[in-house]
């Protein structure tokens, strides 16, 4: 067979692979070159995130490069402005690539483009003809094929048959004359790979997360391009990946069983495989099963990236937990560090697990209360509006009305050693702090326990009655105090043999007080609260409860 012929016939008037490789050079980076490549076929997903915190971390750590890639070369699945969201996602959560791709409406970054995969069919096809000249690839005229169905059938036949599913196509042995008679026919062909894989033999490598392994070699006549000429994942990020400099590829251990082809096909180039790292994927226990299972995109509104910001979580908050996910000694050092940025992290790859790590919305609600109290009040309002603005237009008015008055509830209690962490993510602070807004309406229920209602309601009227603003907190207490001890809420006899219950008798009284100005059983300071309100609303709320208790005398 004359190779180079076969060639020249399947792919005329192409350029040398060797003016790619003279144009690309070697990048003048002491660190690890990293790459994110989303396809625009939908939301960036929470995965993707995951993976590229180890991006950005990595090439920060190591005075690398982190770029992006748009692999667009599914386009029956494609979104349109898939690719410009993940893009946005990306800069949105504090992960920006340092080049490559940067959405539909700027123009890229860097001397290694294109970036975006259809816009590098030449360079594709560059490469298939020197596959071919070196007998390492031919065109199968079979049933067409796009590749997604034969490659989840191979999946499925994979984990029946483990490492010793041999598949070699027909067309490999055809001759240079019934390839030009089908060409000559019309016929349309995918490009495959002729593997050379023994069935005995094995490949030893390292990868950055599992460790030293050993996979079977290849035995699989792998499709390369479609008939449509378009590339698969394991020809085209082996291409893009060569060109483009990539150290390291970090990706999901679901492509750890491809492993084998993705060696043989660098090994067909004459090229040495890249470093790989295959991460554990982040999963959820099922509802209905009660099983761990990876994150769907059907079952799990968080799969999407954007719910985070929709709920008005601090993308800071989402990129620390992912960190505790990678690496378990975050945690520590964020403790021993509190106010330093997560990038001065010691991250290392090396300290990654390999076991799936389960997504704990707990976990991540504290992380981001803690980031939250750190905040100013200013901070806070000012998040809180960039949020509305962005998913809830109708509270903008609202928000920007009540500003001072916000901020006097969002200054309770912040700051200083142990500032209270009441607010998990931004979309929750005007349900939280609603009782300092216009037109409050408590809406409560009553649970009296030990309580004498009677005593109760006397005690809520005199207070109400001569209700006024006092200079501090202490004088408040005090007066609250003085006046719960006229209305004992238990019987004399319980307080004479238990006198340390009298403390217990002030906090049920402010207790009381609290429901009817808040709502709520738990709050900031309420005197300072009470302050904000107002004398006025202050005692129309207190007589609302008197109201709601002399009604209802069977609680």
């Amino acid at each position: 067979m004359d190779y180079k012929k076969l060639a020249d016939l399947l792919y005329p008037n192409t350029k040398s692979v060797d003016y790619y490789f003279d144009k690309y050079k070697d990048r003048k980076v002491n660190g690890e070159v990293t790459r994110i490549a989303p396809s625009p076929t939908g939301y960036l997903h929470v995965g993707q995130l995951y993976q590229g915190v180890i991006h950005r971390m990595l090439a920060n750590k190591t005075d690398g490069l982190f770029y992006c890639r748009l692999e667009d070369t599914d386009g029956k699945r494609e979104v349109e402005n898939a690719g410009q969201i993940a893009y946005d996602m990306l800069c949105r959560f504090g992960l920006t690539p340092d080049e490559g791709y940067r959405g539909d409406n700027l123009e890229e970054i860097g001397d290694y483009g294109p970036y975006v995969q259809s816009q590098r069919v030449d360079i594709y096809r560059s490469f298939a003809h020197e596959l071919v000249s070196r007998g390492r690839a031919f065109p199968c005229f079979c049933s067409v094929t796009n590749g997604k169905e034969e490659i989840l059938k191979r999946r499925e036949e994979e984990l029946e048959n483990a490492d010793d599913l041999e598949v070699k196509d027909p067309c490999r042995d055809l001759s240079l004359e019934e390839i030009e008679k089908n060409l000559n026919e019309g016929k349309s062909f995918a490009l495959r790979l002729k593997s050379i894989g023994e069935k005995d033999k094995t490949y030893k490598f390292v990868d950055a997360i599992k460790g030293e392994k050993e996979v079977r070699e290849n035995l699989r006549d792998d499709v390369l391009i479609k008939s449509n000429g378009i590339p698969v994942y394991a020809f085209a990020h082996i291409v893009d990946d060569m060109l483009m400099k990539t150290t390291t590829v970090i990706r999901g251990q679901e492509w750890y069983q491809s492993l084998p082809v993705h060696i043989e096909l660098a090994h067909a180039f004459g090229y040495t495989p890249f470093k790989y790292a295959h991460t554990p994927n982040i999963c959820v226990l099922d509802e209905e099963t009660g099983n761990k299972r990876k994150i769907s995109k059907r079952k799990d509104a968080f799969a999407d990236v954007r719910f985070f910001l929709r709920k008005g979580y601090p993308t800071t908050a989402v990129v620390e937990y992912i960190l505790n996910l990678l690496n378990s000694d975050f945690e520590i050092w964020r403790k021993n560090n509190p106010t330093l940025h997560y990038s001065e992290f010691p991250f290392a790859i090396s300290k990654m697990g390999v076991t799936n790590p389960m997504f704990d919305f707990v976990k991540l609600n504290d992380i981001s209360k803690t980031i939250i109290s750190r905040y100013t009040a200013e901070e806070v309002y000012n998040n809180l509006l960039a949020w509305a603005k962005e998913w809830s237009v109708e509270d903008v008015k609202t928000i920007e009305d009540n500003k001072d008055t916000l901020l006097k509830v969002l200054t309770i209690d912040r700051g200083g050693e142990r500032p209270r962490k009441d607010i998990t993510y931004f979309s929750e602070i005007l349900d939280i702090y609603n009782y300092v807004l216009p037109n409050f309406e408590a809406d409560f229920e009553i649970n009296l326990g030990n309580v004498k209602k009677e005593n109760l309601i006397n005690f809520l009227t005199e207070y109400k009655d001569s209700y006024e603003e006092v200079i501090d907190n202490q004088t408040w207490f005090n007066d609250l105090k003085e006046k719960s001890l006229k209305y004992n809420f238990v019987d004399n006899k319980t307080y004479k043999q238990n006198p340390e219950l009298y403390a217990g008798n002030v906090a049920d009284t402010s207790k009381f007080v609290r429901l009817a100005i808040t709502g709520k059983e738990n709050s900031p300071e309420l005197y300072s609260i009470m302050k904000i309100v107002g004398i006025d609303e202050v005692r129309k709320r207190i007589e609302k409860l008197i109201k709601i208790l002399e009604k209802s005398r069977n609680i």
